[in-house]
Formats: structure tokens, sequence, C-alpha cells
């Protein structure tokens, strides 16, 4: 049996500026490149793939904003050029340069939770823990 931990919701967060804003309860990465076939002429199939740069798209699912960022007036709706990080044993996935494409929110009167935001990040970083 391995002595691991599970990450909890405070593993998965939000931050800006240096600051954690808001903690995250799930999420979903997908990660996109764009390929292009190179065709010579006189062949049948391509005779190469050329591989564009990665695209980031991250589904996050159920967020509570932190009372450091209730208290300094940060909405979600406000946040640009953010980071998302997520700490997995051993290890640390950080997505830089963030900026979400959408928001849905559901809840009740004075519920400081977004349902689920969609985020475009520019970088991914994976370091070992």
């Amino acid at each position: 049996m391995s002595n691991t931990t599970m990450p909890t919701t405070g593993d998965i967060y939000l931050e800006c500026e240096g600051r954690k804003v808001a903690v995250v309860q799930n999420y979903r990465a997908l990660a996109k490149k764009s390929e292009r076939t190179v065709e010579a002429f006189g062949e049948n199939e391509p005779v190469a793939t050329i591989a564009g740069q990665p695209n980031y798209t991250v589904e996050l699912t159920r967020l509570y904003v932190t009372d450091g960022a209730i208290s300094d007036g940060i909405s979600f709706h406000d946040l640009q050029d953010f980071s998302l990080v997520i700490v997995k044993p051993g290890k640390r996935v950080v997505y830089t340069g963030c900026n979400w494409s959408q928001i849905a929110e559901s809840g009740e009167v004075g519920d400081l939770v977004a349902e689920k935001i969609t985020l475009i990040a520019a970088h991914r970083v994976e370091t070992t823990a």
C-alpha cells in the first residue's frame, strides 16, 4: 500500500499576484495541439506532420472565494492573468497566464461559490514536489 495522500480542496486553487484567491473542488484539463501535414508532389500520403503550439483549456467546478479575496472585493469576473495551482502527491502542476472564457453560477443569496469556470491558460509547468 502506498503512503500518498489524496488531494483536498486546498490543493487546487487560483492564485493572483502571488495570493490565493479561491479554492477549487474539481478540475478537468484539456491540452490540444493543432497539426499540419506536409505533402510532397507525387506522393500519395503526407511525408510529415508539423505540431503546433499547445492550447490549454481547464474547467473548474465549485470554486470558493477565500476570505482575503472577499475582504479585497475580488470577483471571479475581474480576474485576469491569474494562475491555477494543482498540488498532487509528488508533483505540482501550474497553469499560468490564465483568463476565464466562461463563468456559470448558481446558488443561494450570499453564497460565494461559482459553479463552473472555464479558463484558457498560456503555459503549463509541472514540477516535482
